[in-house]
């Protein structure tokens, strides 16, 4: 399993608790080199005030827990 495979399976875990408040998650780009995971909140989180700590608290810490090679979470 590659590294975006092991991403997109966290994700796969996280986004039924973003869907049940109307927004999603999307795997934008993720750069080897930097370490830098992009991701692109959809529907309600697009807009949400607090999109940003789900972001960095919610989604980034629990893929950072179990993807090593990722080290910063940008949303795009």
């Amino acid at each position: 399993m590659n590294i975006q495979e092991k991403i997109q399976q966290e994700l796969d875990l996280i986004r039924p608790h973003l869907q049940m408040d109307g927004g999603d998650v999307e795997l934008a780009e993720f750069d080897e080199a930097t370490g830098v995971l992009k991701l692109r909140l959809q529907g309600h989180c697009a807009g949400c005030p607090m999109s940003q700590t789900t972001l960095q608290e919610g989604i980034g810490r629990a893929v950072k827990e179990k993807v090593s090679e990722v080290k910063e979470i940008v949303a795009v």
